[in-house]
């Protein structure tokens, strides 16, 4: 039976509650059976196509055609693991990893991992909100500054929408994810990429030169997200809350399918972005770095149509990427300190200093790099602390990692942290 104290998630509604109890007593058959556990992963994975992504993407297209697609698809199933083990922490324990964190390690090592934290927030605010103040100023050709007012007002109605529970800020975020599907589902239609080199580049892994090796870590950097492991654990922790050791490890598996899909359609948007600038600005010899640049290429070589799509794109993945930020920084602060303050003064605090370097004329795309490079300092903090306590079967009891996942999982994060160190070398040093 599913615990029904005063731990299960409220914002569930009383049906979906209803239905996940059925669920775990095998009451239920087909995919209704699915439906009380989607969602998480889908707030999570905002995380994976926000306007960082963008920047590295049409770069890494532009410059290399299909070359790194395989990147991408490689950073996609890293995810999966990634963010499985994540929710998997939260449905094992009840705790998010900021509180798990919190109670293994000293008091100072919390803060520090606190402090850190709200860094990574401060960066990902930067790059969701000046990559959706972007998308406004290059659809509607508002100025920049008035248009990052604009994004302040929508960033307090998701969070409006936030109030009313998770549910209906998942079925909004679900929504809006969607629109970021269909506009670059369009925009591969109209591209028409070339078959053969887009099957090399997803199958056949190499590099060409230093550079391509940098966009590679670029790529990998903005896809594994230090605040989207810290957010999906809290999303499961107490959304439908299993009695047994092994209601658990059902809620986990179906939870599992929920990352499963939520990664697929994340990745599938960014190898779309990097198949359409292989196809339109690699083949006719366009080295495209910045996103305004790209807007306008679109409209000169395919159409008006295919600029709104990249404008609405950009736009959407920005807004809802910024109330997803909001949300982790809330909860690393109440984690790592059991400190709370109000979502909308941490918005309103989190939205001064991309206004400030919007208003100080800083180059957008340049400012979104730079986002991505200032995140690549918090994944180790995110992603060691997660494998150590997933592994410990004191902490996760019966749902302790198999010996191969740990490995594995150790591996990924030997990869993504070298990478990112990579980054900060060649950004500061190289």
């Amino acid at each position: 039976m599913i615990d029904d104290t005063t731990k299960q998630n409220k914002s569930q509604p009383k049906e979906k509650i209803d239905l996940a109890r059925m669920t775990l007593e095998g009451k239920t058959k087909g995919w209704k059976r699915i439906l009380p556990f989607l969602g998480p992963a889908f707030i999570a994975s905002v995380a994976y196509i926000d306007p960082g992504n963008f920047a590295t993407n049409i770069a890494a297209g532009s410059q290399y055609g299909y070359l790194l697609l395989w990147v991408i698809a490689l950073s996609n199933l890293m995810a999966v693991l990634i963010q499985s083990l994540s929710a998997k922490l939260g449905i094992a324990t009840g705790k998010n990893l900021p509180e798990v964190a919190r109670e293994h390690f000293p008091k100072s090592v919390s803060i520090g991992l606190w402090i850190q934290g709200e860094l990574v927030i401060m960066a990902t605010d930067l790059a969701e909100f000046i990559g959706a103040a972007l998308g406004m100023n290059l659809l509607f050709g508002i100025p920049l500054v008035p248009a990052a007012l604009i994004t302040a007002v929508l960033s307090f109605a998701i969070l409006a929408i936030q109030q009313r529970g998770f549910r209906p800020l998942e079925i909004v975020i679900t929504g809006m994810v969607l629109i970021v599907v269909l506009a670059f589902g369009i925009q591969v239609f109209y591209a028409e990429p070339e078959i053969s080199p887009l099957l090399a580049g997803l199958f056949e892994p190499k590099f060409q030169g230093v550079d391509s090796i940098l966009l590679a870590a670029g790529i990998l950097g903005a896809t594994v997200m230090p605040h989207a492991i810290y957010l999906h654990s809290a999303l499961t922790q107490n959304r439908v809350i299993g009695a047994t050791e092994n209601e658990r490890k059902k809620i986990f598996r179906f939870e599992f399918i929920d990352i499963v899909i939520a990664m697929l359609i994340a990745g599938a948007i960014n190898a779309s972005m990097l198949i359409v600038a292989a196809a339109l600005f690699f083949k006719n010899g366009l080295n495209i770095e910045d996103l305004d640049v790209a807007y306008q290429q679109f409209d000169h070589l395919i159409g008006p149509v295919s600029a709104i799509l990249f404008g609405v794109g950009l736009l959407i993945a920005g807004l809802s990427s910024s109330s997803v930020g909001t949300m982790s920084g809330d909860i690393i602060m109440q984690g790592f300190t059991k400190m709370h303050i109000p979502l909308y003064i941490r918005r309103l605090v989190t939205m001064i200093p991309p206004i400030v370097l919007i208003a100080l004329g800083i180059n957008p795309t340049y400012a979104l790099v730079m986002s991505q490079v200032a995140l690549s300092f918090g994944i180790a903090f995110a992603l060691v602390p997660l494998i150590m306590f997933t592994s410990n079967k004191k902490i996760m009891g019966g749902m302790v990692n198999h010996k191969v996942t740990t490995s594995v999982a150790w591996g990924i994060s030997v990869i993504i942290i070298a990478l990112n160190l990579f980054i900060l070398y060649d950004t500061f040093w190289g």
